[in-house]
């Protein structure tokens, strides 16, 4: 039976029914998750150890456990300096680009900075953007340098969000429930009714992605 893919979480749900790709940090890591990704989170960067969070974040990557780089990315509404996260940003990418693993993105009104800083850094891993909420211009952009979306709480709580949604691409399209409420099934009944498909095809278009994504033999 196809499993309902969570792209990004912060709550391990254990059911059998679900794959979920748990955030984890450096700093307080749980070594019994199944599956999870490993990251700095620009809002938690502390100078103070980011060599021991670097090191830790590479070790991990090596495992088959580990599916991702993440959550990890640029965001301008917080105080920690631009450039500070920056630096951060892009030192996580020189790691995992010893590897194929995936990178998700945490992403706030840096969008350019984010693609500029892929094309710098020559990065082939696939990059996706969770918790996308923004308009058909930027997803566009995005989708134009390659980048994946992923979407939960916005399409929720949104309805603009919809015809975004609607026009993105099913082969670059995730689901996810990051810090909300709702479950993961309630997030793709909302997507399966905007895209007009049943949930059973909506599973399987988001599996085929988590397949190819995380280069994963189904």
């Amino acid at each position: 039976m196809t499993k309902f893919i969570n792209l990004h979480t912060h709550q391990f749900s254990n059911l059998s029914d679900v794959i979920e790709v748990v955030n984890q940090y450096p700093w307080e890591f749980n070594d019994s998750l199944p599956t999870y990704s490993i990251g700095i989170h620009p809002w938690y960067i502390d100078e103070n150890r980011l060599e021991s969070d670097l090191k830790k974040i590479s070790e991990k990557l090596k495992l088959s456990e580990c599916l991702a780089l993440g959550e990890c990315g640029l965001d301008k509404r917080i105080e920690i300096p631009m450039e500070l996260q920056t630096s951060v940003f892009k030192q996580q990418l020189e790691v995992v680009k010893q590897t194929n693993k995936p990178i998700i993105l945490h992403c706030v009104a840096a969008f350019e900075e984010v693609i500029a800083i892929k094309k710098e850094l020559k990065v082939d891993n696939p990059m996706i953007i969770h918790g996308f909420s923004k308009n058909e211009q930027v997803a566009h952009s995005l989708l134009k340098n390659g980048f994946y979306l992923s979407f939960g709480k916005y399409l929720l709580r949104n309805p603009e969000l919809e015809k975004v949604f609607k026009f993105a691409p099913e082969n670059k399209i995730f689901l996810e429930t990051d810090t909300i409420e709702e479950s993961i099934y309630e997030v793709y009944e909302k997507a399966a009714f905007i895209k007009g498909i049943s949930v059973e095809e909506m599973k399987a278009i988001v599996f085929r992605n988590y397949a190819s994504f995380f280069k994963i033999n189904p």
